[in-house]
């Protein structure tokens, strides 16, 4: 369990900065008796906030509340006849009365809070309402929902996902001449995509963005370096998310993490970039038996939907194209980023061996582009780091080509190691 002290002194410290002290009794109450606290609510002289909590360390304070006028107390206090149905036959009498309770009860208090009269609520599976509204072929399960109903606004959500600047421009990135001609390609048609779609009408007939890309090939060889170069050539901020930081051990939270992103790449007007995409656009699962299989599914369905209504341009990274869902293979451009050849790897040997290095004169790229065959970009960058360590670790005065060489021979005993050991499992 987490600390919950430190949790509401980082939740006052957050509530400080919108709110002056000296204005008003600041007290926090915790609404949450769980081991997972996401909200609370602060307390002022003639005012009130929500803090919610979105991670450890980040918090997002909603508008100011006013809270009840005590002239309408005795209104307040009414009770509400409340028509609930749908639930349907067969249910066992307990469970059926439980939840009506637990209904009645969650809308009384909305009545309560907001001074409404009369409201019309909906209530279903995610996958009624989508076969309602959306027509996907795609279906959304309904995982079960084990965390609070009362969960952040998107907006709130999607606070802890910011834009960044792009890091890399295609100067640095070493690609064959045909994947580099792809790559601008794919550029210029973002470009006027918004022309082309919106302007002169064919989103009518091609709903999907046009301006999806996928990454597939071998780890290190340049997808992440490319995607910050589509950024920088647009003239925009990119915004990188990953399977890891979408997945949740809470169900019903994955699907709510996707369209947090794809809602903080619309607001940051950003490149979506998420990695290690390959769980999100593989086949559903037909045969499900667990409630984690049941989290994948949904979060499938709910990026196709995001795809659909995302305006902008996104890209996806994956190590393999195997087992791709046909709705995503259709509607997005395949870009294969592969091994670099001896041209390539040449090239980025160059690029790493910068000149405040301090190099002996044997040192060669075609000799080091020949023998480190079967490496990509990111090792060649790691050799030439190794090497420099341990040169300046034992005050040698130059790099020599043999430090060079020793280093990508460790590199490739490391990996043979880890294959062997992953055989062995």
């Amino acid at each position: 369990m987490e600390d919950q002290e430190q949790i509401q002194r980082e939740c006052r410290q957050a509530a400080l900065q919108y709110f002056d002290p000296a204005l008003m009794e600041l007290q926090l109450d915790q609404e949450e008796q769980a081991s997972y606290t996401h909200k609370f609510f602060v307390m002022m002289k003639d005012r009130g906030a929500i803090v919610y909590r979105i991670s450890a360390g980040q918090y997002a304070v909603t508008e100011n509340i006013i809270p009840d006028d005590p002239e309408r107390e005795e209104e307040t206090k009414r009770t509400f006849d409340l028509l609930i149905g749908g639930i349907p036959a067969g249910i066992p009498a307990t469970v059926n009365a439980l939840c009506r309770s637990r209904l009645e009860h969650a809308v009384t208090e909305l009545l309560r809070k907001t001074h409404l009269k009369d409201v019309k609520i909906t209530i279903g599976t995610a996958s009624s309402q989508l076969d309602a509204n959306v027509g996907s072929p795609l279906e959304v399960e309904n995982t079960g929902q084990n965390r609070p109903s009362d969960d952040p606004p998107i907006e709130v959500r999607a606070l802890q996902y910011k834009a960044q600047q792009p890091l890399f421009t295609f100067d640095q990135l070493v690609v064959s001449d045909a994947l580099m001609e792809d790559l601008l390609s794919a550029v210029e048609v973002m470009r006027v995509e918004r022309t082309v779609f919106d302007e002169w009408g064919l989103r009518k007939i091609e709903p999907f963005p046009h301006s999806a890309l996928n990454f597939h090939g071998p780890p290190g060889t340049g997808k992440t370096l490319a995607a910050h170069a589509i950024a920088h050539a647009l003239n925009r901020s990119i915004l990188v998310a990953s399977y890891a930081e979408i997945e949740s051990k809470f169900h019903g939270e994955g699907p709510k993490n996707i369209k947090a992103i794809f809602h903080a790449a619309e607001r940051d007007h950003a490149i979506l970039f998420i990695d290690e995409a390959d769980s999100l656009l593989s086949k559903r699962l037909t045969e499900v038996t667990q409630g984690s299989e049941q989290a994948i599914n949904s979060m499938r369905s709910q990026l196709f939907i995001c795809l659909q209504e995302f305006r902008g341009v996104v890209i996806f990274a994956t190590n393999l194209v195997e087992n791709y869902d046909k709705a995503f293979d259709t509607r997005v451009r395949h870009l294969h980023f592969p091994m670099p050849d001896e041209q390539s790897r040449r090239e980025i040997w160059h690029k790493h061996l910068v000149p405040q290095l301090p190099l002996a004169d044997n040192v060669s790229t075609d000799q080091l582009a020949a023998y480190a065959d079967g490496i990509c970009g990111r090792d060649i960058k790691n050799a030439v780091i190794d090497a420099a360590v341990r040169v300046a670790r034992y005050r040698k005065g130059h790099v020599e080509l043999s430090d060079l060489i020793e280093a990508v021979d460790r590199i490739k005993a490391a990996r043979v190691a880890v294959a062997s050991h992953e055989a062995r499992k």
